[in-house]
């Protein structure tokens, strides 16, 4: 994995997938005033900032997927995409969206 001029490991880059993922449902729980209102989650998008021969982009995003089921159980098991890119803004380690549906 590469972010800016530092070499992380894909356990490093687990642990970012999963703060980012804690980050995601703080906005959600802002706008939804509540986890309980989460019916499942949807999809998960994650780009990986990593160079071209790091090929283990799933195992950082399951640092987020892995989160999301043990918080959601079965309605935390979502489709997904795990990519790799060889640069992020602000040279960031992951970028990851979320989809989910919520009670109205």
């Amino acid at each position: 994995m590469n972010a800016g001029s530092l070499k992380n490991t894909t356990e490093q880059g687990y642990a970012a997938s999963r703060l980012t993922c804690i980050n995601l449902l703080l906005m959600v729980r802002l706008a939804v005033k509540t986890l309980d209102n989460v019916v499942e989650i949807i999809e998960v998008n994650g780009m990986v900032n990593c160079t071209p021969t790091f090929t283990a982009q799933s195992d950082v995003i399951n640092g987020c997927s892995d989160l999301l089921v043990s918080i959601f159980g079965q309605n935390g098991r979502h489709t997904r995409a795990a990519v790799g890119m060889n640069s992020l803004a602000f040279n960031i380690s992951v970028e990851i969206s979320i989809s989910l549906l919520v009670k109205t």
